[in-house]
């Protein structure tokens, strides 16, 4: 699959990728340049006003990613990896036969039916058996990190041990590292798509929301605008918070 030359894209790994595993963001670049077309990195947090060049397609990995990108800067348009892995035959599927794994949608994309029938249709091709939650798609619930900031911690693990109780599977597939962090709270075995994807185990790493959200917001605030490249910088403003 060729992208049309009218496109500019630009690659979007998000910040929770890029702390968690930032050598399978590398990876994932590389296969979707290699794959789909030439893409800058662009790693300033969609938090910030990005400086996009009108037009700019952003191709994302975090689903917070999708929603702002989506909503917040109108003169640009996004589109998950997950699409264009699904959309194309350049990527090398490893073969999971027919392991039996539970699924969280991202409350950011539960309104987007082309990011769900994306992750399932790789899914697919990894021929891992799916058992959905009663919950799930643009009827899911949330994992239970949206409530950190607006609820007591103790009550943000109690939201996440009730979301993981409800999966029918140990394992279970998120496309979101905050996701991944609530199953592990939750007590489920939680399976990334980009480690499936790679081949690597999904790893706690940094637990504990209070901790989780510490790290991501200093993550945020360091990355206001590096390694873009210049042809797609516009006048955007300045960096200020949606």
């Amino acid at each position: 699959m060729r992208a049309c030359d009218s496109v500019k894209r630009l690659f979007a790994p998000g910040c929770g990728l890029s702390l968690y595993k930032p050598h399978l963001a590398e990876k994932l670049h590389a296969a979707l340049a290699a794959g789909v077309e030439p893409m800058a990195l662009f790693s300033t947090c969609c938090r910030h006003v990005p400086p996009l060049a009108a037009g700019t397609q952003m191709v994302n990995v975090c689903p917070g990613c999708d929603r702002r990108y989506r909503e917040n800067y109108r003169e640009s348009t996004t589109v998950s990896a997950w699409e264009l892995l699904a959309a194309g035959s350049f990527f090398p599927f490893p073969d999971y036969p027919g392991r039996r794994m539970s699924i969280n949608d991202a409350c950011p994309t539960r309104s987007e039916t082309r990011v769900h029938e994306a992750v399932r249709e790789l899914l697919r091709r990894m021929n891992i058996t799916l058992v959905e939650p009663r919950l799930t798609r643009t009827t899911g619930a949330c994992c239970g990190d949206s409530l950190w900031g607006n609820a007591p911690t103790p009550a943000v693990v109690a939201a996440m041990r009730k979301r993981a109780s409800q999966m029918p599977a140990e394992e279970v597939v998120v496309y979101c590292v905050s996701c991944a962090k609530a199953m592990f709270l939750g007590g489920r075995q939680p399976r990334h798509l980009v480690d499936l994807l790679f081949g690597e185990e999904t790893v706690p790493g940094t637990l504990g929301p209070d901790l989780w959200h510490r790290e991501l917001d200093a993550y945020v605030a360091r990355h206001t605008g590096d390694k873009i490249r210049p042809e797609f910088i516009s006048d955007a403003g300045p960096n200020l918070k949606p």
